[in-house]
């Protein structure tokens, strides 16, 4: 029998903002660090994880490129949501003042979310591959008048000063992660729950409004739904859904069986707990 790691696995390095998800969704578990998604799941796939964090979209951004096309086949179950705010941290050298500061390194997808505050105090940034990574290169470089965009946990972490906080220019970014593990949960452990699946349709005339068509009469209310091509063939098309409820609750019990009869497959990929920080975003969009 396998015994447990205590781990959770996540994508970047020690400060990322997958990192921060894991402290406030798993507090009592070690996070370990991996270069890609591929290598988190293969992590709790070969039992050197019990779960993974996995980022899969982004209020700014949309959706993490990729990520619905592992899920289906990474042999995971979700069982848990997480929702974390970005905020951004400006850090340097211990010392550093402010208007020292002339240059910064972040993520790409950062830079442009502090915008304002960059131009109103003169610096220019460079897109790293890594906010977390670029911090850690600061910490053993040291290179003066350099500063870098990271979570205040990567300050932290390698030992740098933060000079400002919460410098985004709008502050509703948030970033929604997937709780994953080797074991389905099917258990009823919220009043709110969700269920994610995807699914193929047959290839018949309006075989998608028909599938769909069992949610809108048993009252579900379908929170999100994507497509995407499977092989890089435009004909095979796989749909992601996220919908509320509980697959035993009556309602939705219905609106999937009526679901299975117009698809060609359809796979479960977990029943969770909403994350209670979903209501707020939703009413901050």
């Amino acid at each position: 029998m396998t015994t447990s790691t205590n781990r959770i696995a996540f994508q970047g390095e020690l400060g990322a903002y997958s990192h921060e998800a894991c402290r406030k969704a798993r507090p009592g578990m070690e996070a370990l660090p991996c270069r890609t998604f591929e290598d988190v799941i293969e992590a709790v796939r070969s039992h050197k994880a019990d779960l993974a964090m996995l980022p899969v979209e982004n209020s700014t951004y949309g959706r993490v490129a990729d990520i619905h096309h592992m899920l289906p086949e990474s042999g995971l179950r979700i069982i848990d949501e997480a929702f974390v705010r970005v905020r951004i941290a400006l850090m340097s050298l211990p010392g550093t003042r402010l208007q020292d500061l002339r240059h910064v390194r972040a993520h790409l997808v950062l830079i442009p979310q502090a915008r304002g505050f960059l131009t109103r105090h003169g610096i220019t940034a460079t897109a790293s591959a890594d906010s977390a990574g670029a911090a850690a290169d600061l910490a053993r470089d040291r290179t003066p008048g350099e500063g870098v965009m990271a979570s205040e946990l990567a300050a932290d972490i390698h030992g740098l000063e933060v000079l400002a906080r919460d410098i985004e220019d709008h502050h509703h970014n948030t970033t929604r992660f997937l709780i994953m593990g080797r074991q389905a949960d099917m258990t009823r452990r919220a009043e709110r729950m969700l269920t994610t699946f995807v699914f193929r349709v047959r290839n018949i005339p309006a075989a998608l409004y028909k599938a769909l068509g069992g949610f809108a009469t048993n009252g579900i209310n379908m929170t999100k739904l994507e497509s995407y091509m499977v092989d890089g063939v435009f004909t095979a098309t796989q749909f992601y859904a996220d919908v509320e409820g509980h697959p035993e609750d009556p309602a939705l019990q219905r609106a999937l069986e009526e679901l299975r009869y117009f698809t060609s497959s359809m796979e479960m990929l977990g029943v969770y707990p909403a994350d209670p920080l979903r209501e707020a975003q939703l009413r901050a969009a």
